[in-house]
């Protein structure tokens, strides 16, 4: 028997075994004013060198053997094992659409933007084991650099091999979000999200962001859109130093097109957010985990296997063997 899985289904009867000991200190207590006295001048003619008059009392031990294994017996004790099955009722496909642009080395988040960008979007990923996730790189182009999948290794290994200079300069909002829906337009998930990030404004590419909202809008894609850097000057890169071949930081103006990332998500039935450091873009992450979850069923099975039949054998076991040294070894001392 598996103790470890053991319940009872009618516990309550086991409240009766606290009789058991009151009712063995009781007979012991009173056996001897119970017993027949006969007074003799002397008893040494019937002295004797067995042990079984003092054996007496397993008789009554066996009956209370009995009584102990009927009370268990109708407590019911069973062992329960339990399967889960999980059914997950509303998948969800999601698109990270991110800038890889040069201005995401700017250091007002440590130790850039992107960097800071790469943990954040692995820890989401770690926290959606049942959606599939897709990943589009943009900066004056865009193109997917992984499909959507439910591998989740290969999205973080993607994710922390992104870098700048992939492709060519600019910021082409429209051709990222232009991207993500072209890869979300065939999924037949219920719930398609892109998760749209920026730092800057629309500046290069051949298709208009508003286009590009407008098909997202058609096809039920919801959009988050991310505004990424401080509010003010930050270090940005600007040059090479040509001796070493490391970039140059100088102090620039920070500038998103926060009026375009709204428009974006509003249209989409979205919501912009605007990470101006590490904290507040791991919150943003964490926002979007919350508000996007998939929904999943968790279905328990209980298998029981009855075990009072073992108790009401063993009471009747005792029952026999009392009867039977009753009537056979302690006949002669009843």
């Amino acid at each position: 028997m598996n103790w470890s899985n053991l319940e009872f289904n009618n516990p309550e009867f086991l409240w009766l075994l606290i009789a058991i000991p009151i009712i063995a200190t009781w007979y012991f207590l009173t056996q001897k004013s119970n017993a027949a006295i006969l007074t003799m001048p002397t008893t040494k003619g019937f002295k004797t060198s067995s042990v079984l008059p003092k054996l007496k009392p397993v008789l009554y031990l066996l009956r209370l053997l009995v009584l102990s294994a009927i009370i268990v017996a109708l407590a019911r004790p069973r062992n329960v094992s339990v399967s889960k099955k999980t059914k997950t009722n509303k998948g969800i496909d999601i698109v990270m659409a991110i800038d890889v642009s040069a201005s995401m080395l700017a250091r007002d988040l440590k130790p850039n933007r992107l960097e800071a960008l790469k943990k954040v979007a692995i820890d989401f990923v770690d926290r959606r084991p049942n959606d599939r996730i897709g990943i589009v790189v943009y900066a004056g182009e865009s193109f997917t650099q992984t499909p959507i999948t439910s591998d989740k290794s290969i999205i973080k290994r993607t994710i922390s091999e992104l870098k700048w200079g992939q492709l060519e300069g600019g910021t082409a909002i429209g051709m990222g979000l232009g991207s993500a829906v072209n890869r979300l337009k065939e999924s037949t998930a219920k719930s398609k999200i892109i998760i749209l990030l920026t730092d800057g404004v629309n500046n290069s590419g051949n298709i208009d962001p508003r286009t590009a909202t407008e098909l997202a809008k058609e096809l039920k894609i919801k959009t988050y859109t991310i505004g990424i850097g401080t509010n003010g000057m930050a270090d940005f890169p600007w040059s090479r130093d040509p001796r070493t071949g490391n970039l140059q930081f100088r102090k620039q103006q920070v500038e998103i097109d926060e009026a375009l990332l709204k428009e974006i998500a509003t249209e989409t039935e979205g919501k912009y957010f605007r990470a101006t450091d590490n904290v507040s873009l791991k919150e943003i992450y964490d926002e979007i985990d919350t508000l996007e979850k998939t929904k999943i069923e968790e279905f328990k099975y209980y298998n029981y296997q009855e075990k009072y039949r073992l108790f009401v054998f063993l009471g009747l076991g005792f029952l026999i063997l009392e009867f039977i040294l009753k009537n056979t070894i302690f006949k002669s001392f009843i």
